[in-house]
């Protein structure tokens, strides 16, 4: 493209260095974002038809157009490349050469600062919508294992040590449990962000009546951003909360990841991860090493990386700053390879194969010492002499099982109780919603 949509016949030329340096990534980056710009040029179009700044057959023509650049981007016949500055010079050199004049009419009433604003906000709730998803994938495979396998015993481990005789019930349901509230998260954080602020311009509004609301309403959005500066002012504020709520899973993700990355050693022996999710070494023929468990494990490290880097640049005053343009590279690196790793893990978690046996002869008989302590409480101890006792008692307790451990803890939510009906509820609700 020979000229950029703000060149002006007084405009100086711009060395190509310089040029290059402050488009970055953008051209690269906006095949992420291009969709959604389209979507909302599209919904901008009939906004202005409304209000008479276009006919409504000019706004049909462009809705036409923008509709086969869509389908033409994602079919790979158009490429969003070095001929464009950005996604958004794209389109609007794609009306303007399609339809002439009427293309050229397009950016009445908008910024790029808005344009970039919505789209993000667009991509940010489709993909809070796929992490919502993938959570509630890992949640079920984790309820259905916990009710199938509720009664198998585990040693529980506190400090890397072993604690209390477990249950993989507990275990999994635990797991289930945290992705569910990654799903609440996530659809919570795509509620809070729900709003649009195009029609809001370059940060101070527009010398038009532009039917916002009907807009919003078009593109899927619940309200506005009503004020102009807080568009601009919101800019890497939501990015950041829906790395949150990203992270949130991810954590969650490297939690399991590292349980199963210990159960899975020769040490341990608990479980084995199926083949199809490990490689073999280079040189070690005895090799086979669950790597994809460990770079899941190291997964949160790119959320959180790319949660520092936004934070980061957001040391901005008031209204759009180009430093923005940054914000972009983080977040969708993120949700790229975030989402990537989270949709791996249900085959993952389905496909393990639990070493019973090996599980059972772990548990020492010491790990019965609370279930005695809490035996004698019942008796009518004070839990402190109880405690005590317990502890001069070790010996007695070689004669007690695992099972009737787990079968002792009735508390809600405790070996013998799971309340699995609970969380397979809160998912379903979840859901629904």
């Amino acid at each position: 493209m020979s000229d950029y949509i703000w060149k002006k016949a007084s405009s100086a030329e711009v060395d190509g260095r310089v040029m290059r340096f402050l488009a970055g990534e953008d051209v690269v980056l906006d095949r992420e974002l291009l969709p959604f710009d389209i979507r909302a040029s599209r919904a901008h179009a009939q906004g202005l038809a409304r209000i008479g700044v276009l006919s409504q057959e000019q706004a049909d023509a462009m809705d036409d157009s923008l509709r086969t650049l869509a389908r033409r981007f994602e079919d790979g016949e158009f490429v969003l490349d070095s001929r464009y500055e950005d996604g958004h010079s794209a389109i609007e050199a794609w009306l303007i050469e399609s339809l002439g004049d009427i293309g050229a009419r397009i950016h009445a009433g908008r910024s790029r600062n808005d344009q970039v604003a919505v789209a993000l906000r667009l991509y940010m709730k489709d993909r809070l919508g796929r992490l919502a998803r993938a959570c509630e994938a890992i949640a079920a495979v984790c309820l259905d294992r916990a009710e199938r396998e509720a009664d198998q015993v585990l040693p529980g481990h506190t400090h890397l040590q072993q604690a209390m005789p477990s249950s993989l019930g507990l275990w999994w349901a635990g797991h289930a449990e945290a992705f569910i509230d990654d799903v609440a998260l996530a659809r919570q954080t795509a509620a809070w962000l729900d709003a649009s602020p195009l029609g809001t311009a370059s940060g101070f509004g527009v010398n038009f009546p532009l039917d916002r609301d009907g807009v919003a309403a078009d593109l899927g959005f619940d309200r506005l951003v009503v004020n102009p500066q807080y568009a601009q002012n919101s800019r890497g504020k939501v990015e950041l909360r829906a790395l949150d709520a990203l992270a949130a899973a991810t954590s969650d993700l490297r939690r399991i990841s590292w349980d199963l990355s210990l159960f899975a050693s020769q040490e341990f022996g608990f479980v084995r991860v199926d083949p199809a999710f490990c490689t073999g070494s280079s040189i070690m023929p005895n090799k086979l090493n669950p790597d994809t468990v460990e770079l899941l494990r190291s997964l949160h490290a790119v959320v959180v990386g790319a949660r520092m880097e936004l934070e980061s640049v957001l040391s901005l005053p008031s209204g759009y700053q180009r430093d923005l343009q940054d914000t972009k590279p983080p977040l969708l690196r993120a949700f790229a390879r975030g989402l990537d790793g989270l949709a791996i893990l249900p085959d993952l978690l389905a496909s393990l194969s639990w070493q019973q046996d090996r599980m059972r002869e772990a548990i020492a008989p010491e790990l019965h010492a609370t279930d005695r302590a809490n035996e004698l409480v019942q008796a009518g101890l004070a839990f402190r002499d109880a405690y005590r006792q317990s502890a001069s008692e070790m010996e007695t307790l070689s004669q007690r099982t695992p099972e009737q451990s787990n079968e002792a803890r009735r508390s809600p939510g405790g070996c013998a109780n799971l309340l699995l009906d609970r969380l397979n509820q809160r998912l379903k609700s979840l859901q629904m919603q």
